[in-house]
């Protein structure tokens, strides 16, 4: 996807940049030529543009590597990039996700995670499937700092929010730190170490953790490495009997084991959840149309959110 970034000109690094990728070398101290660096593209990400920086070193076939990422326009209007890096930090010092190596005008360095992204098939593997539920409650019990007050931020759509509120308003919800934009690009698997790392904190915050699980769910249906990465396909939703197995990895993933009830419970929870994920993510389609320069059809990819939502919701509600 061609992406419009702030500052950036392809093919050149910003001087801002380039200072900090040399003073990070030198402190390594194994780097065979600080000058001699090494820059790959790596595709894939929505919002931003991703760079892979490596250094050859004393130790043949063990370069230093780090990641470089350009920040999109408009992506702010969405969420606090100030609150982003705190979390980004907090999470990493807590042992998930990537290190923070630096920050420029234009984007940060992070620590290069040795592993895969998972593609749009993994997420119906039933083993990778067990791993990311369990990653996933895993996230949702980091007690973040901050506000755990949840806001949708769909104000404008007065008459429907109230609607999903009444509905959604019937029980406690169990309140997590979410991630709130699990899709198969923002998860990345150590096959051989079979461990799940969740990247990617952009949208994360307090919600419930229905909404979570709804949004990875919905995430099923894209698959953003064809010619049209803004078509979903919702005859790969999961069903429901691969939506029960995935809720109860997540319970039991502390050794609980959950009940039958409490199985159902969230599994309905859940698909109420997806119809406020729908209108955020429609409504995200709608403002990144003109905000955003990437090569994607957000205006499409806004319609079926919408088209979706209003499938869905007769049958959900009246459940």
């Amino acid at each position: 996807m061609a992406l419009k970034t702030n500052g950036f000109v392809e093919g050149s690094l910003p001087e801002e940049l380039m200072k900090l990728l040399l003073n990070l070398a030198s402190e390594w101290g194994d780097v065979i030529d600080l000058s001699n660096l090494k820059v790959i593209h790596l595709s894939g990400a929505m919002t931003n543009k991703i760079y892979q920086i490596s250094w050859p070193t004393k130790m043949e076939n063990f370069p230093r590597i780090v990641l470089v990422r350009i920040y999109g326009e408009g992506v702010e209007l969405f969420f606090d990039r100030d609150e982003e890096i705190r979390t980004f930090k907090f999470i990493s010092t807590h042992g998930h996700g990537p290190k923070l190596l630096g920050q420029f005008k234009e984007g940060r360095v992070e620590e290069f995670i040795h592993a895969r992204t998972l593609s749009a098939a993994d997420l119906r593997d039933p083993e990778i499937s067990a791993l990311i539920a369990a990653k996933m409650r895993e996230f949702h019990y980091l007690d973040m700092p901050g506000s755990k007050n949840v806001e949708f931020r769909l104000d404008n759509l007065e008459a429907e929010i109230n609607l999903l509120e009444k509905a959604l308003s019937g029980h406690d919800q169990k309140i997590g730190f979410c991630h709130n934009d699990l899709q198969y690009g923002n998860i990345m698997i150590d096959n051989k170490a079979k461990s799940i790392t969740l990247i990617d904190y952009e949208y994360a915050s307090y919600n419930p953790i229905a909404y979570d699980l709804a949004n990875h769910f919905c995430e099923m249906a894209a698959n953003y490495h064809t010619e049209t990465p803004h078509i979903l396909d919702y005859s790969k939703y999961p069903y429901l009997e691969e939506r029960q197995r995935f809720v109860r990895e997540y319970l039991g993933s502390s050794d609980y084991q959950p009940s039958d009830a409490e199985v159902k419970q969230l599994v309905d929870d859940t698909e109420k959840f997806a119809l406020a994920n729908h209108i955020f993510w429609g409504l995200w389609g709608l403002i990144s149309a003109y905000v955003n320069h990437i090569d994607f059809d957000y205006m499409e990819y806004a319609r079926q959110r919408f088209q979706q939502y209003w499938l869905r919701k007769l049958e959900i509600l009246n459940k």
